[in-house]
Order: C-alpha cells, then sequence, then structure tokens
C-alpha cells in the first residue's frame, strides 16, 4: 500500500449522508466527473444523481458514467436518453448477460462504487446508485459506509477511474481521447494519511486481500470487520484464527437477514472453526447490511467496495481506501459499535455447536455448491 499524506477524509454513513454529499459535489463540478456503481437503480435516488449528471453534462462538465451490465442490467431507458442528451457518456461494462452463456468470465464484474470530480475531490466506498430503503423489509435503511476523500488521494481515484473508462470505451466502439488529467490537488495541512487500493485480473489480482492480510497478521489489539457477504479462503480464516490465539479481540459484524439464500447458509459451514478459535461474531438483524468495511487496533481502517468473499476478491473489479488516522479510525469504530449494539445479535459458541444436525446438514450442503460454483467461475484456487 502507497499511503499518501495531506488529504481530508470524511466518513459517510448510508445513502442519507452520501447522496447529497455526492449530488452536491456534481452540481460543483466545472470540468470533468467519473461515476462508477454496480447498482444503479430507476427510483428516487437514480432519479436525482441522473439529473445533477445530466446538468454538469449541459453547462459543459465532460461526464462518464460507468455502470454494470449485470448489476445495472435494467438501467432506465430515460435515464440514457436524458444523459446522452446532455451530453454525458454512458458506458457499460460486460454488458453480454445472457442467462444461457455460461462462460467463466461473465462473474467477473464490476462491483466499484466510486466517483472523482474534477480530479479534486472523490468518494470511494460500497454504496450503490439506490435508495437506501429498497429492501424486502422496506422499514429501516440498509448499512453502508462511504469516504469523501479531498487532497492528493482523489488524483489516484482519478486516474484508476479513466483508465477503466478508456478501457470499456475503446472496447465497445465509444472511444474518445480523454484531456490530461488535471493537476494533483496539493496536500491538506494537518491532513490524513490514506491509500487507494484496487483489485482486477491483471496486475493487482490479490492487492485488497493482501492488504487485508497485511493488516490482520500486524494487528495486536484488536480486529473489527464488517462485511455483507463473508465466505473467506483459507489464508483469511488462518490469519484471523491466528489472530485470535495470539489475543487480538476479533469481532466479524455479519449478515443477519437472508438477502442470498446460497452464500447466507454456506458461509455458516465457517463459523464454528471462528467461534472455537474465540471469534466473536454479530449478526446484523436491524435492517441488510451493505458494508465493508473494518478497523484494526483503532489506527488502520477499510472502506470500499470489497466484501470478504470469492466474487470481490477472486472476479470482480474493486476499490478500497485503508487509512492511516487513529481519529477516522475512532469514528469508523464508533459507528460499528453503535450498530452492533442497536441492531446485531451475538452468535453463542455454546448454542451454535448445539444445532441440529439437519441445519448443519444444510449449511455443509450450500458450502459444497458454493465452492463447487467457485471453481467453476474463477480460473485459480481461493485459498
Amino acid at each position: 500500500m502507497q499511503y499518501l499524506d495531506g488529504n481530508r477524509l470524511t466518513l459517510l454513513c448510508n445513502g442519507e449522508q452520501y447522496f447529497p454529499a455526492l449530488i452536491a459535489a456534481i452540481d460543483a463540478a466545472s470540468t470533468e466527473l467519473f461515476l462508477e456503481t454496480y447498482l444503479y437503480a430507476d427510483d428516487e435516488t437514480g432519479s436525482l444523481v441522473t439529473d445533477a449528471l445530466a446538468r454538469a453534462a449541459a453547462r459543459g462538465v465532460a461526464v462518464h458514467l460507468l455502470i454494470d451490465g449485470f448489476g445495472a442490467r435494467d438501467f432506465a431507458p430515460r435515464f440514457r436518453r436524458v444523459l446522452r442528451e446532455a451530453g454525458a457518456q454512458v458506458l457499460v461494462f460486460r454488458p453480454d448477460v445472457n442467462p444461457w452463456r455460461l462462460r467463466r468470465n461473465r462473474l467477473r464484474r464490476m462491483h466499484r462504487k466510486l466517483a472523482c470530480v474534477d480530479g479534486r475531490l472523490a468518494f470511494v466506498g460500497g454504496i450503490n446508485v439506490i435508495d437506501d430503503f429498497d429492501a424486502p423489509q422496506d422499514t429501516t435503511p440498509r448499512h453502508d459506509y462511504a469516504v469523501r476523500v479531498e487532497g492528493p488521494l482523489a488524483a489516484e481515484v482519478r486516474a484508476v477511474a479513466a483508465q477503466l473508462c478508456s478501457r470499456v470505451a475503446w472496447t465497445t466502439g465509444h472511444g474518445r481521447v480523454l484531456p490530461a488529467a488535471p493537476p494533483a490537488p496539493a496536500p491538506v495541512a494537518q491532513g490524513q494519511r490514506a491509500a487507494l487500493v484496487i483489485r482486477d485480473s491483471l496486475r493487482h489480482r490479490r492487492d485488497i486481500e493482501d492488504a487485508y492480510l497485511e493488516l490482520i497478521d500486524s494487528a495486536r489489539e484488536e480486529i473489527v470487520i464488517a462485511s455483507a457477504y463473508f465466505f473467506p479462503g483459507r489464508r483469511f480464516r488462518r490469519a484471523l484464527v491466528s489472530a485470535a490465539k495470539r489475543g487480538v479481540r476479533v469481532v466479524l459484524l455479519l449478515q443477519g437477514l437472508v438477502e442470498y439464500v446460497l452464500p447466507h447458509y454456506a458461509s455458516r459451514a465457517l463459523f464454528g472453526s471462528l467461534l472455537e478459535a474465540g471469534i466473536r461474531i454479530e449478526e446484523y438483524r436491524h435492517s441488510f447490511l451493505h458494508a465493508k468495511v473494518a478497523v484494526f487496533d483503532c489506527c488502520r481502517a477499510s472502506v470500499g467496495s470489497s466484501n470478504i468473499d470469492p466474487f470481490s476478491l477472486l472476479l470482480a473489479r474493486e476499490a478500497n481506501v485503508f487509512v492511516d488516522d487513529a481519529g477516522f479510525c475512532a469514528e469508523l469504530r464508533a459507528s460499528l459499535e453503535d450498530a452492533i449494539r442497536s441492531g446485531a445479535r451475538t452468535l453463542p459458541p455454546l448454542a451454535w455447536r448445539r444445532r441440529p444436525l439437519w441445519r448443519r446438514a444444510w449449511n455443509w450442503i450450500a458450502y459444497g455448491i458454493g465452492r463447487l460454483m467457485i471453481g467453476f467461475a474463477s480460473y485459480e484456487r481461493y485459498h
């Protein structure tokens, strides 16, 4: 990880904080704007973001929107029309999602959620362009995070966004020469240290996982990880167990409500060994958990789009910001502790061991199916 000094970082919790900040930044854009998202819903949030992008394009800002061909396969035609009429560029990452073509690479999606405005202000996190309340129970917003970045790191976000935008544009026949990158923002006085870590299928295949493992291995007091979809490989599990055995307090805040049946039950086949090692597992039940964040010893943190599962760690394009700042880490840790206190349930190890045989059998059947799917979809072993 290449940490950069001199950044101003703002933690944003849920769409309630994220979308007003994003739309304000879009409305203040003067030259260029990049936005990447996996989901782009035809709802109130989608309309607000689309209108802001169209306003920016109409006043001459070079707007580049990149959506995923599977996650945003239902991208509203009216959004596409409004944006193109305003002069915005709308690109689709891997648009071929034919369900009858079982190609391995169809699961290699663009799962990043990031934005960059004028090369000086950026957003990175796990929040898609979708209403917070778009969930089955429709009563409480899904729990998620993003980080607003001002300073030199924004130039890094701009660089990776422009690179992928250009690659997709030329691949799909919509190529255009992007203008030179604006000058990197000057460091902020008394700023914070942070690094952008991406995952792709070329030079950065394991960068996010390796960054996590480095911080887990160096932790001495506490590790708190929140992951919406948790299905780690052996290397990741061994690192967590090793940390717990050397006396580190390890807390996992995981999805408690059933959103996707197979991943939900498959992941539970792994809980027994983690609980036996002394790892504390909290199931979030207040609403759907969509967070992908972590705090290590309250001095290092991660906020991004990558879950701890093979989709994120082996297949998808992801982006996380790793932060080296005690104040930011304390704020994120306090938010996670509040989520645990108000909306989670602790899994008791003894009760977990005494589950009925049929429940354990179903977990292992789901686990086996999940492993087969990973083997089919991935070109590499999931350690």
